[in-house]
């Protein structure tokens, strides 16, 4: 069962949260609170009550379900950050020689998603049915199936062993014929083309 948790606007850019958000993506909730407790991280404050609004709300999609949860026993799934607005949050800073500095103060949007399965279990069944592409889904050539490398390796290595066993002779007078034109001059390839025509 999962649950999920945002909190919105949290004061600090989405690049310094992202170093908290790397510590406890993966772990244990109780572990991931721990971190969160002594962690110096500014971004590590809203994090944490993140996580608990997480938490809380499996109980209570757990309690409406009528499904029995440890809380103890649930983990992170998956936790991101997305940027938040910097519109009028721009400020100016006194700079010298009577200049000024702009600096934008900066939002962010956390995300989390907590889960009570464990972590073997939906690696399995994602991989027993793996999801199509969104080139696949469109059509075109993405969607065609394409040949097996092994097998198409044998047809080309065969149909090429019939080519050249058949015209050997051939194929070594085209390759002279190329080499010549390309290092004829401009000149003469002008000079060619009006003999032939």
């Amino acid at each position: 069962m999962d649950a999920r948790a945002s909190a919105k606007y949290l004061r600090g850019s989405a690049q310094k949260a992202r170093l908290v958000i790397d510590m406890i993506r993966g772990k244990n909730v109780n572990q991931a609170l721990a971190i969160l407790r002594y962690s110096n991280k500014r971004a590590a404050i809203g994090i944490e009550k993140c996580v608990k609004s997480a938490i809380a709300n499996a109980n209570e999609t757990a309690e409406k379900a009528n499904i029995s949860v440890d809380p103890d026993e649930l983990w992170l799934k998956a936790a991101y950050v997305d940027r938040g607005p910097t519109k009028n949050r721009r400020r100016v800073r006194p700079a010298p020689q009577g200049r000024a500095y702009r600096e934008q103060r900066h939002f962010c949007h956390v995300t989390v998603l907590v889960s009570s399965d464990h972590p073997g279990e939906e690696t399995r069944t994602e991989a027993a049915t793996p999801a199509a592409s969104t080139k696949a889904k469109r059509g075109g050539a993405a969607a065609a199936p394409r040949a097996r490398r092994a097998g198409s390796k044998k047809e080309a290595a065969q149909s090429s062993e019939t080519k050249t066993a058949g015209s050997k002779p051939e194929a070594k007078s085209e390759k002279k014929a190329s080499k010549a034109e390309s290092k004829l001059g401009g000149a003469l390839r002008r000079r060619k083309k009006k003999t032939e025509e």
